[in-house]
């Protein structure tokens, strides 16, 4: 049997860790309306809940390390440079057929329906909006808006791939120079914030705030890369050794980011805790750059817990999951499903029906991923990829 060797394209162990963060915002979404406290027998997992929703900085911060990947590659194995024209190709092909469908779907089955616009204009704004992927600029369509109030975060990464090729090219030529002047940048944005702000619902998560995450794991895969480089496969105890100190800085990580979530989740107020948000964004950065530069180099046992084939289809109908979790919780309430003994069983404590209501969400939340991926998601990139392969062939000839 030949010996493990982590490589620099099919890093399976970071479905593991994509799966757990979303799994963990959508848990907080779901128990935004349940109420529904869990414990692992004496231990409250209250904190992982109220502080749920910062996993999404992680899902940035890996967003940002996958798509820089290629070019650290190209930057320490001599590989070809990602082409620009090819990059968005992918991010349009990836993002945009699911996300334009989820969108359109709540507009006709949830929000028309029940009557949630106040005119026609708001609707025909907030639509035009999300189809732009610049909803997070205006509060009605990124905070009060019917038609997906977690694709905020698509349209986040929408804005940050327009620039990053040109990142990444900066990266290449001056990786230090570069990551350093984004993540000051976004400090000092952050700064502003703080001191001339009183809240901060509109910039807390803007993409100038996530400008250091994106740098975090853009600096994380050229660390990863120069890592897999130096990693001892043929020799067994030194192979070992690595793993053994992998797994350890791997637990200590995860310890961390949990330690930082409970600290966020002892804030209070709006204002404190977005505030708060804001200021461990870099700390959770680290934590979560922590674990996913150590999962590929750990034990067999944590490699294979993150990385086995049930995590990898997870893992790529995480996105339609994340669209979609967020709008059928509320929908589900709002319909009175499933059915409940007091009219607020939530404030009721009525465990039966917030056991019941989150596995649900859960569960048809999954389903709905699946759906969306096999049917709508799956055949609009074979159609995508035809068109995009028959311009270039045109623009040949």
């Amino acid at each position: 049997m030949e010996p493990y060797r982590p490589n620099c394209y099919k890093i399976p162990e970071l479905n593991g860790l994509r799966v757990l963060l979303v799994f963990i915002v959508s848990w907080y979404h779901f128990w935004q309306q349940s109420w529904l406290t869990p414990s692992i027998g004496s231990y409250s997992l209250d904190y992982l809940l109220r502080a749920g929703y910062m996993p999404v900085d992680g899902t940035i911060l890996l967003s940002g390390f996958l798509l820089f990947l290629p070019y650290a590659r190209a930057m320490l194995l001599g590989e070809a440079v990602p082409n620009t024209k090819q990059f968005y190709q992918r991010r349009i092909i990836r993002i945009v057929p699911s996300y334009y469908f989820v969108t359109l779907a709540l507009l006709f089955a949830v929000a028309l329906p029940w009557h949630l616009y106040h005119n026609s204009s708001d609707m025909v704004r907030d639509v035009v909006m999300h189809l732009t992927f610049t909803q997070t600029f205006n509060p009605a369509t990124y905070i009060a808006t019917p038609i997906g109030v977690a694709s905020w975060t698509i349209a986040i990464e929408m804005q940050a791939y327009l620039i990053f090729p040109l990142l990444a090219r900066w990266a290449m030529k001056n990786p230090l120079g570069t990551l350093m002047t984004m993540a000051a940048g976004t400090f000092a944005f952050r700064g502003w914030c703080v001191w001339r702000l009183d809240e901060y619902n509109m910039v807390v998560n803007q993409l100038a705030n996530f400008l250091d995450i994106y740098a975090l794991g853009m600096g994380a895969a050229l660390l990863y890369v120069w890592l897999v480089q130096r990693y001892p496969a043929a020799e067994k105890r030194k192979a070992m050794a690595w793993q053994g100190i992998a797994t350890l800085l791997c637990v200590l990580s995860t310890w961390g980011m949990l330690r930082i979530f409970r600290v966020q989740a002892g804030e209070s107020g709006q204002a404190a805790l977005q505030a708060g948000q804001m200021m461990r964004r870099p700390l959770l950065g680290l934590a979560v750059a922590g674990i996913l530069l150590t999962l590929p180099f750990a034990a067999r046992s944590l490699r294979f817990l993150m990385g086995n084939r049930v995590m990898g289809w997870l893992a790529a109908v995480s996105m339609n999951y994340y669209l979609l979790h967020q709008n059928l919780a509320v929908h589900l309430k709002r319909l009175g499903v499933p059915p409940s003994v007091s009219a607020e069983p939530n404030r009721a404590g009525e465990q039966p029906w917030q056991l019941q209501y989150t596995l649900l969400c859960f569960g048809l939340s999954l389903l709905g991923a699946a759906l969306i991926t096999l049917l709508i998601e799956k055949p609009c990139a074979k159609v995508l990829k035809k068109m995009f392969a028959r311009g270039k062939a045109e623009n040949k000839a």
